[in-house]
């Protein structure tokens, strides 16, 4: 069928007409696709930028709680009173645990701004006796709630009468009880050693030749006698048999007999029968009245001249004018002291001056990883008051 030129030329224009369409809709579709990578492309460079800056929001948002709740944390803890900060008070490294859980005011601030700080600590820590817990100081602290004392030793604290008021105390016995055992046996071997004197000889200047007349006595196969086996006491045991010493003890109270043969302990049933029958005498009592001028000159004359008296309890546990005419007169052999009465003792005092005694300044629990734990042990008996939970280490009146 022949089609006519004007048909040809409206078959033409049609198709050009749709040619034009579909061309329109392919730029149309070009133009959507290119629309449509762009945003897949801004997509997918947004999308990091987007999850990083949700990342950084959720962090400063994390950030910013945080620092919220340690704000309210701080306002929330509870005021501490101590003594000081510094060579007669807590090294830095104490006071930093203690601030992680408490405000704290040192006594001096605290008597410079008592109507700030007065009605708002709840807590004393008794540090080396300081400070002193009297009552003239209780009275300017009527929203105390405990006293927590760093040591077992609880005779300079009037419990009955702190207890009057309202107040808890509390101590940190066991943690100390190593490192005490251990400054006992220290001084018993630096006495019987004369271990001081020999290094005094070792460093004088005029010194140009080593006596070899210096002789000590002999610590392994001795006797030593413990007189408080406490847990210190005990640890002094365990280490006395570390040197096959035989070990005699005097106690208010028995051990039992797996405790005894665990450190290879005889019981005594009298001081005198201890003191008569050991080489070392260790006094490891608390002092309460009872204690209290235990060693006097009739229980010196009982010790063998050859023997000596080492103290790591308090010093009011022995009558130092007895010691002082013991060694003196040669009734024992020596004595060996990390305990006086006063402390420091005047500079006059004549054990000082003696020969045969060893005198170290109380620091029987100064080690840092003792007194570490001791003040943990503190802040948790103080928290425990504070918040109603069983108290780890109460201290009641008798």
């Amino acid at each position: 069928m022949l089609t006519s030129p004007a048909c040809c030329c409206a078959l033409s224009l049609c198709h050009v007409g749709e040619f034009r369409r579909i061309r329109g809709l392919e730029r149309f579709c070009e133009s959507r696709m290119q629309s449509l990578c762009l945003a897949r492309c801004i997509r997918s460079l947004w999308a990091p930028a987007q999850t990083n800056l949700l990342l950084k929001l959720g962090k400063v948002q994390k950030y910013v709680n945080c620092q919220l709740q340690h704000s309210k944390t701080m306002e929330n803890k509870p005021w501490a009173l101590i003594s000081e900060i510094g060579a007669l008070g807590y090294p830095e490294e104490l006071i930093d645990i203690m601030m992680k859980r408490f405000h704290v005011v040192s006594h001096k601030d605290f008597l410079q701004n008592l109507q700030l700080y007065s009605p708002k600590v709840q807590v004393l820590f008794c540090w080396n006796t300081s400070p002193t817990v009297e009552p003239s100081l209780l009275r300017l602290l009527p929203s105390l709630k405990v006293v927590a004392n760093g040591g077992a030793g609880i005779n300079h604290l009037d419990v009955p009468y702190i207890n009057s008021l309202g107040v808890k105390v509390t101590n940190t016995p066991g943690v100390v009880s190593s490192a005490t055992a251990d400054i006992a046996l220290g001084l018993l071997l630096a006495s019987a050693r004369d271990i001081i004197t020999s290094h005094q000889i070792a460093v004088d200047p005029n010194t140009t030749s080593l006596p070899t007349s210096m002789m000590g006595v002999d610590v392994t196969g001795s006797t030593m006698g413990i007189v408080g086996m406490g847990d210190i006491g005990y640890k002094i045991a365990q280490r006395g048999r570390g040197f096959e010493m035989k070990i005699l003890y005097y106690n208010r109270r028995r051990r039992n007999v797996k405790e005894e043969q665990a450190v290879g302990a005889r019981y005594c049933q009298s001081l005198d029968e201890l003191l008569k029958d050991s080489d070392f005498v260790v006094l490891a009592v608390n002092l309460t009245p009872e204690t209290t001028g235990l060693i006097g000159h009739r229980e010196l004359s009982l010790m063998r001249s050859t023997a000596t008296l080492v103290n790591i309890s308090r010093g009011q546990v022995v009558d130092q004018d007895a010691l002082v005419d013991a060694l003196r007169s040669g009734t024992i052999r020596g004595a060996a002291l990390d305990v006086t009465y006063p402390e420091p003792l005047p500079r006059d005092h004549p054990l000082l001056s003696l020969p045969n005694v060893v005198i170290t300044t109380h620091i029987g629990t100064n080690t840092m990883n003792t007194c570490h734990r001791m003040v943990e042990s503190m802040i948790n008996n103080s928290l425990a008051v504070l918040t109603g939970q069983p108290i780890p280490n109460e201290v009641r009146a008798q």
